[in-house]
């Protein structure tokens, strides 16, 4: 008998998957020789909450896009979506109905749910919250952050105009819902910007890696498929007790850098931590297949990018 069977330890891979070095290896193994420089910052803004979260407004943050039928398969199943980017940060109203979606941007779409929005975007758990008084109020809309591959475009032209629609909705406290592993980095930048400003956040992410090495004030981490970082599809419980765990760390972390790792399991088998990006499970032709595909993805993003944003 081993040792790892005879002290019942947990599977080696059942840890959080080390996204930066899983995503590194994957895109060299395509051919793309320059590994992709992630944000990283040693000090980190911090801005306890000024009121009570009683008090407080709480605004929801996401890189989800809201559905056009216009632009393609989004639904469950549905194949790496460029169409459906957005480049511009958005606003929309938190009544009536919200239909966002997650196949424009890098998930997990073996494991992860492309079904439930409440797998990403938690509005509803945000609703009852508000009903019960937990917090003050939700803010009138919701914001819609753009997944850029560039941090400076984040932090100079996004994260500005997203604190814009916070300050004239009266948010005090935000909450940043990030999907792909760039949507973390982007989340990141943005929580750091806000908290510089004044506004308290909190990061529910799925890419604990990612968002550690870029340093932010709170991170609630969910050890869940890429796309679904606020709850297991079709599970009110999860909902609400993923978006409570992050209302508790809004009032209790003590300094910056303060992440709680909720209790919820994906699954009692771990080796859907294996599926990401990982090219020991895929065949040559498969590989061939991918990389043909990721340069068909950035030839149509850019266009979109030029399109929407002029450069």
């Amino acid at each position: 008998m081993s040792k790892t069977s005879e002290l019942e330890f947990a599977p080696e891979q059942d840890q959080p998957v080390r996204y930066i070095e899983r995503t590194r290896s994957y895109y060299l193994g395509l051919g793309y020789e320059n590994p992709y420089v992630w944000a990283h910052y040693i000090d980190v803004p911090f801005s306890p909450l000024k009121k009570p979260l009683t008090q407080s407004v709480l605004g929801l943050i996401t890189t989800a896009v809201p559905y056009d039928s216009d632009k393609g398969p989004q639904g469950q199943g549905a194949p790496y979506n460029s169409t459906a980017k957005f480049y511009q940060p958005y606003q929309q109203s938190t009544e009536g109905e919200v239909d966002l979606r997650i196949a424009h941007v890098g998930i997990d779409r073996k494991n992860a749910n492309m079904e439930d929005s409440n797998c990403w975007f938690p509005l509803e758990a945000a609703k009852r919250a508000s009903a019960t008084g937990e917090v003050g109020a939700l803010s009138p809309n919701f914001y819609g952050l753009p997944t850029n591959r560039s941090q400076r475009h984040t932090l100079e032209i996004d994260a500005p105009l997203i604190l814009e629609m916070l300050q004239a909705d009266g948010v005090d406290v935000a909450v940043l819902i990030p999907n792909c592993p760039i949507c973390h980095q982007s989340q990141g930048l943005l929580a750091r910007y806000l908290e510089a400003a004044g506004i308290s956040t909190v990061v529910m992410g799925a890419a604990k890696d990612i968002v550690e090495y870029c340093g932010v004030p709170r991170l609630l981490f969910s050890d869940f498929p890429l796309g679904n970082a606020a709850a297991k599809p079709n599970d009110v419980a999860s909902q609400d007790l993923n978006f409570q765990l992050a209302l508790r760390l809004l009032e209790s972390a003590p300094a910056p850098r303060t992440t709680v790792q909720s209790p919820l399991r994906w699954s009692d088998d771990p080796s859907w931590k294996m599926d990401y990006s990982n090219l020991d499970r895929l065949s040559l032709q498969e590989i061939a297949r991918l990389r043909e595909e990721a340069e068909q993805t950035r030839i149509t993003a850019r266009e979109l990018r030029v399109k929407t944003l002029g450069t």
